[in-house]
């Protein structure tokens, strides 16, 4: 019988199969350069509810920028500082409109605002109180832009529907010129930066006009075709550029070579709405320095920044709704873009000098900055431009010395006054001689010191009379004031001999002037002149016999003095000349 034996499993072989390595997955999207970096640097936040289209954003020019936004018949005013918290609401809302505002634009102080509606009127308003303190109404259908000049506080420009610019004074609330020229709305201005009297202007007519407010006729001195109906325009730094926005295309134009079109930037599918000018931080060589971009947005819910030195789009982003308008802070640290649903994205940008600041170390867990951390400023910081007085210069800093204000003297500001009686008074009470003798010849100069001499009240013409007795025989001044003391004499005899006090000034003015005698009676001597000798001798002895009883009987005081003066001129031509300045 066969032996049936149980069949062995077959042996089990195992094969190694090698693992194919997994390759990496391309990225999506290109690596960020440091621009884009720099722009995505910006916390976004989001301010809702704002009823309709944002048609007109603005910043203030002064600390902290406030910005203005423009939506339906209301004007919002927001701080950028409470974007940092996390704030969405506005500081203050002007609702004084009867119709859509169309456009705002800030002075260049921050001080007022102002603001165009569809209703045809521009009003100004005092940011700080929302009070309207003008209403500008001229234009005959709606206003489509208001622009206050760069350099200009006491104007205004204005345009729209009815394709004409006005140019207001807008404290008499006048136009000052029509600008006639465009056939078709106008929609968009901006000023020169450079010149107060320059602005460009933009319509649906195709033409971006250039005017100048000192031509005659009103006619604008340049005209550039962009070849679709113009929906924004703006100046670059420079003053010698604009660009405008029409259409899908962003186009640059050389003002200075006649209007030639530098480049055409096309990279919106929509019509772009609203540009501003941008800055971005740029690194070179460890040294940091601000270069100037252009930001445009469009309907197709893009905004784009475009380098306008290269000639080339360095940054994009997307939103999701049609963009209408666009500004950028003058700190650069705020970006805001409005949409046609009612939403404002805000962006801010977190300060560089507050990350480096915000370093802290160590004991007892409370924040410790190090001298060395706290001085992070550098001259490219805004912040570094607002240290305060008590600031210390460090090393490389360029100190702007400021010269001390003048403190005006009483009889100073008197003068400036045209009170010249009152002038002389008080500088008479200080006993300043010097003072005295300046503002007596401004008053010669002016053709009013004997007026002020026959108004002085009796106490006054004692002031006088003391510093002519005092002075009136210093060689110095000798030739104005013998003059002075003759004609006061002259003037104001009634007024001497009805007066014990004044009479007792007489009596000194008569001492000086003795002793002034005596001393040219001696250097007389000295000389021997001989014949010229004898003679002032006489005459000496004449006046040296006089007494005061007699100022009355023999000689009036006018005479008195006409003789010392004459003496005085004799005895010593040199030392004592007597010129009449009267």
């Amino acid at each position: 019988m066969a032996e049936i034996r149980a069949e062995e499993p077959a042996s089990t072989i195992s094969k190694t199969f090698l693992i194919k390595p997994k390759l990496k997955s391309k990225p999506r999207s290109l690596p960020q350069t440091p621009e884009s970096k720099y722009w995505s640097s910006f916390k976004s936040t989001k301010i809702p509810n704002l009823v309709s289209s944002i048609s007109s954003l603005s910043f203030s020019p002064s600390p902290p920028h406030l910005f203005a936004a423009a939506y339906s018949a209301s004007v919002s005013l927001f701080s950028p500082l409470s974007l940092s918290d996390g704030d969405v609401s506005p500081s203050s809302t002007i609702s004084s409109f009867s119709d859509v505002v169309s456009s705002i634009s800030f002075r260049n102080d921050g001080l007022l605002l102002a603001a165009s509606d569809l209703s045809g009127l521009v009003q100004v308003f005092d940011v700080k109180t929302r009070t309207p303190l003008r209403r500008l109404r001229s234009h005959t259908r709606p206003v489509r832009f208001v622009k206050y000049p760069v350099l200009d506080k006491l104007h205004l420009l204005s345009g729209g529907d009815d394709a004409v610019v006005k140019f207001w004074d807008v404290a008499g609330e006048s136009v000052v010129l029509d600008l006639i020229g465009h056939k078709d709305y106008v929609r968009c201005s901006d000023c020169s930066p450079v010149s107060p009297d320059l602005f460009v202007t933009g319509s649906y007519d195709h033409t971006v006009k250039v005017w100048d407010v000192r031509v005659e006729n009103s006619r604008s001195v340049l005209e550039v075709n962009h070849g679709k109906p113009v929906e924004d325009v703006i100046y670059l730094p420079s003053g010698g550029l604009i660009a405008t926005a029409g259409g899908n295309s962003v186009k640059i134009w050389d003002l200075i070579g006649g209007g030639r079109m530098v480049y055409s930037m096309e990279s919106h599918n929509k019509t772009v709405t609203s540009i501003c000018v941008g800055r971005v931080r740029k690194e070179n060589d460890g040294a940091e320095s601000m270069e100037d971009r252009i930001l445009s947005v469009g309907l197709d819910g893009y905004m784009k920044v475009f380098d306008f030195g290269n000639m080339k789009v360095t940054h994009s982003m997307r939103f999701p709704a049609p963009l209408m308008s666009v500004s950028f802070s003058p700190d650069c640290r705020t970006r805001v873009i409005g949409t046609s649903n009612g939403i404002i994205f805000a962006g801010r940008r977190k300060g560089k000098e507050n990350v480096e600041s915000g370093r802290v170390g160590n004991v007892l867990g409370f924040e410790s900055i190090s001298e060395s951390e706290r001085r992070v400023l550098k001259p490219t910081y805004f912040r570094y431009f607002h240290r305060g007085q008590s600031e210390k210069p460090t090393e490389g800093d360029y100190l702007v010395m400021r010269n001390k204000k003048i403190k005006l003297a009483e009889h100073d500001k008197l003068l400036k006054k045209f009170r010249h009686k009152d002038a002389l008074v008080s500088v008479l009470s200080r006993k300043n001689r010097e003072n005295v003798v300046a503002v007596m010849e401004e008053l010669v100069a002016r053709k009013k010191l004997l007026k002020c001499v026959s108004n002085l009240d009796s106490d006054e013409l004692g002031l006088l009379l003391t510093f002519l007795s005092k002075n009136a025989t210093m060689p110095r001044y000798s030739s104005l004031l013998m003059g002075l003391t003759k004609k006061v004499i002259e003037m104001r005899v009634e007024d001497i001999r009805n007066s014990d006090a004044l009479k007792g000034h007489i009596r000194n003015l008569k001492r000086s002037i003795e002793e002034e005698l005596r001393i040219q009676h001696s250097l007389q001597e000295i000389q021997a002149l001989g014949t010229s000798r004898a003679s002032s001798v006489n005459l000496f002895s004449g006046l040296g016999n006089l007494h005061l009883p007699s100022l009355q009987t023999s000689l009036t005081s006018a005479a008195l003095l006409t003789s010392a003066s004459l003496i005085l001129m004799f005895g010593n031509k040199s030392r004592m000349a007597f010129v009449n300045f009267f």
